[in-house]
């Protein structure tokens, strides 16, 4: 999730989570610590360090993948349509492997995106590594330029899941080999996944993810989570949902051939949806006893309106895969029925976090 998206959220709760007057302020405050102490927030970064260390283990097997592949096309001079036509198994095969590699490492990092782009503290790692974008968008770029063996330069390319994904699937022309069709299976025409990809290009790409995987681990075990963390991460990444339905109507599993949309093309976005709002449905669970400081029956009714929103996410996803086709009109009218629902519940966490006398950072 985008920076400046964090700081339009929470302004747009900040009314709800604001305290009434100065008696009211001073209750609050006098339950603070009583709600802490009846917090365990450990539940959240063990969770999010078994998803660190999931990352770092999968982009370690993007690189040594990428660099198998770097190693057959430097074997042919860089020349890919010599490397296709005397070695056709091991290319498809090392592609094949690079494209599972992806899909293996996106719910590693999905599962853990709402702890990540929710707290203020980790949250530039989830622009580096699943949402920023590249520098023709200053506001929402990436802050790392990319340099490979060759020395060709990547200012501002974009996230690095993106970068990756759109390479291995060849989606975006500037990160596939040039002047050869990938006609990996030899059936005489090129179809969607068959791609190249520049192998220069991914093998920096690669490098340098792995580089900013284990930074995110590092940083995720000194990382102390505090309350105001996982409020924060509650009430700004859950309603969300609009963005992440559109990017899904904009792709291939909408739009198909047609998608104007170049990422998205390996996992749905549904499945995305799905994986964010679980690990949401565990921080609420760590700070479930501390609503229930201000309003019982509120905390019980939050839970099960995340729970909720959570199902539907997984029974759409589940109804894709078992065939059925969702049309833009479609994933219109669900993105808004969850975006409406997501945006009560973060009113309610906000709501909380201001009788409890929480100052929610940005």
């Amino acid at each position: 999730m985008h920076r400046f998206l964090i700081l339009l959220v929470l302004g747009c709760f900040a009314l709800a989570g604001c305290g009434g007057d100065d008696s009211k302020s001073d209750a609050t405050a006098k339950a603070t610590p009583s709600a802490a102490a009846s917090v365990d927030l450990e539940p959240i970064k063990a969770y999010l360090l078994e998803h660190t260390d999931r990352l770092v283990t999968s982009v370690e097997l993007l690189q040594r993948d990428a660099q198998e592949y770097y190693n057959l096309a430097e074997a042919s001079g860089f020349d890919y349509a010599k490397m296709l036509k005397e070695h056709p198994e091991e290319v498809q095969a090392a592609v094949k492997e690079l494209q599972g590699a992806h899909i293996q490492a996106n719910p590693a990092y999905e599962e853990m995106e709402g702890v990540v782009a929710g707290v203020p503290s980790l949250a530039d790692y989830d622009v580096i590594i699943d949402a920023g974008s590249d520098g023709s968008d200053p506001e929402s770029a990436v802050p790392f330029s990319l340099e490979t063996k060759a020395g060709k330069k990547y200012e501002q390319p974009g996230n690095f899941f993106a970068l990756v994904e759109t390479s291995v699937f060849g989606t975006e022309p500037k990160f596939v080999a040039k002047g050869v069709e990938a006609d990996l299976d030899g059936n005489g025409k090129v179809e969607f996944p068959e791609a190249l990809p520049d192998a220069d290009f991914l093998l920096a790409a690669t490098t340098d993810f792995v580089k900013y995987a284990k930074e995110l681990d590092e940083s995720a075990k000194k990382w102390n989570p505090t309350l105001e963390d996982a409020y924060t991460a509650v009430v700004v990444m859950t309603p969300t949902m609009s963005e992440y339905f559109n990017a899904w109507k904009n792709s291939r599993f909408i739009a198909g051939g047609d998608a104007e949309e170049k990422g998205f093309v390996a996992t749905s976005r549904l499945s995305d949806i799905r994986d964010i709002l679980g690990g949401l449905v565990l921080i609420y669970d760590s700070i479930q006893p501390s609503v229930e400081k201000v309003n019982a029956p509120q905390a019980v009714q939050t839970k099960a309106d995340l729970e909720k929103l959570h199902q539907f996410a997984g029974r759409l996803l589940s109804e894709e895969e078992g065939g059925k086709k969702f049309t833009a009109a479609d994933a219109d009218t669900l993105g808004t029925e969850a975006q409406r629902n997501a945006e009560a519940i973060a009113g309610q966490v906000s709501q909380a976090a201001g009788q409890l006398g929480l100052q929610l950072e940005d």
